[in-house]
């Protein structure tokens, strides 16, 4: 029997309610870190590519990008974990400390390894990854320290989440013992493992396994979608689960609970990049019973979620804002308008197939003919184009006049409308050049009513190889820039 979510369900009403939660986090944490590159010639001492780095970066990965996850949909996080007494640990540390609505616990173990996974990549495709790893139990003193204070922190959150990554950190009895305390105070589990040992999650309220680790637990086929529903009934049955969410991968997710099989298609228009999609999952089910969502609203969000992780680079989260985008289609142009950390991450998509990333900015107020054609130019020049506009608040500081004609939003979706504009970004700044160093466009666009000086952002692009363009303008519709032009930029 398959059945699917209410057909009353208020789907962008529910979304917000992720955000009014508050949630602990116990597992396996681990540092992410990309290398990113240009791969231009073979290695003479083996057939192997060499790789000229550009830049790195690093994340909170494992149960850490769980909390990166519900933290993006706004809610409260507790996470408690253990790192080792190294480097990788102290950088671990600090990435999740510095996150908002954030309280941390992360005990040190001397002599551990903290668990870092590196990626490198060049051209948009992964040459290779290399783990560092001590999947070895922890010490039991220090298993009783921490189960003492997820215990505590139960009390103050509605939903316990269990991330596996078998390295050690739920391994022996903790499991059971931070389920049972959960049960005992009345808060939900979800359980995201790793393996096919999930009698460790008995009680748990989802468990969200993959057809390996399914089939592993059960020792039953799980090729077709019957057999799948069969195998996730015997687990629930063995193990006492509410419900089993089982990710199929390319071929979606199927919810078993209460006799019912729900199985939903995999939302991903463009895969990107797999990292992080399982955490994405766990962490909007989660959220989505702590917000008191039916379990079946929780899943689709989560399948969006999903769709919307394995679009970007790296080990990426999901917002809010990207849920309501994928749940207004009628919004079409609208998606073009996202936040600095939006606009962060499609760039890095489109970099990394190779494309011209080409930006302009001001305040496009009362836009007009000339606005049109110098949007125009600009699109003929790169790959794809961003636009970033002054907020009410930067208009109001730059401007002689106290505010623009048209609030932020209306100049965003004017623009986002425009078949010649790929990406709106509003930024709050006196000046955009935080935010033009933060994409490092290759080209830079401006109308020819400005001189090089007066181009903010000019002498960053210049740095690093890009160029700037001085754009033709369309007579009788441009003045030329007062003295405040190069704040206003």
């Amino acid at each position: 029997m398959t059945t699917s979510a209410p057909p009353e369900t208020d789907w962008v009403a529910a979304v917000p309610r992720l955000a009014r939660t508050s949630l602990l986090v116990v597992g396996d944490v681990m540092l992410d870190r990309f290398v990113y590159g240009r791969v231009e010639r073979i290695s003479p001492e083996a057939p192997v590519p060499v790789l000229s780095v550009g830049r790195e970066v690093a994340f909170p990965g494992g149960a850490g990008n769980v909390v990166r996850n519900l933290t993006a949909l706004g809610a409260m996080v507790s996470l408690v974990s253990i790192v080792g007494d190294d480097q990788a640990g102290s950088d671990l540390t600090g990435l999740i400390g510095g996150q908002p609505n954030v309280e941390p616990w992360l005990l040190v173990q001397g002599g551990r390894l903290t668990t870092v996974k590196t990626r490198y990549l060049a051209g948009g495709q992964q040459l290779l990854r290399a783990d560092q790893d001590d999947a070895q139990p922890i010490h039991a003193k220090l298993a009783e320290r921490m189960i003492s204070i997820a215990r505590n922190a139960i009390a103050a959150t509605k939903v316990l989440v269990l991330s596996d990554y078998e390295k050690g950190i739920l391994g022996g009895d903790v499991a059971p013992q931070l389920i049972a305390a959960a049960k005992r105070a009345g808060r939900m589990v979800v359980a995201d493992p790793k393996g096919p040992n999930l009698a460790r999650f008995e009680g748990a309220d989802v468990v969200i396994p993959n057809l390996s680790e399914l089939s592993g637990a059960t020792g039953m086929r799980t090729n077709n979608e019957d057999a799948i529903v069969a195998a996730a009934n015997r687990l629930m049955k063995v193990h006492k689960f509410g419900a089993v969410l089982v990710a199929r991968g390319s071929d979606g997710m199927t919810l078993v609970r209460d006799g019912s099989a729900t199985t939903l298609p995999a939302e991903a228009r463009d895969v990107i990049d797999i990292a992080g999609a399982g955490d994405a999952v766990a962490a909007t089910v989660a959220a989505g019973l702590a917000a008191r969502l039916d379990l079946s609203v929780a899943v689709r969000l989560a399948s969006i979620a999903a769709g919307v992780v394995v679009g970007k680079v790296g080990t990426a989260v999901v917002e809010a804002m990207d849920l309501l985008a994928a749940l207004t289609p009628q919004g079409g142009a609208l998606r073009k308008i996202v936040n600095r950390t939006g606009a962060v991450e499609q760039v890095e998509r489109w970099r990394q197939r190779g494309m011209r990333i080409g930006l302009t900015n001001g305040c496009f107020d009362m836009m007009h003919a000339g606005h049109v054609h110098l949007l125009e130019q600009a699109r003929a020049a790169c790959d794809r184009l961003v636009v970033i506009v002054n907020s009410d608040g930067s208009f109001a500081r730059q401007k002689i006049s106290s505010a623009a004609a048209q609030p932020e939003a209306a100049r965003a979706a004017s623009l986002a409308s425009l078949t010649s504009v790929d990406l709106v970004c509003i930024f709050h700044e006196d000046t955009p050049e935080a935010l033009i160093r933060a994409l490092r466009p290759e080209v830079l666009v401006k109308g020819a009513n400005y001189t090089l000086d007066q181009v903010v952002g000019a002498d960053l692009v210049q740095s690093w190889g890009g160029r700037v363009l001085l754009a033709d303008l369309l007579p009788g519709h441009w003045a030329t820039p007062s003295p405040s032009a190069r704040m206003l930029g």
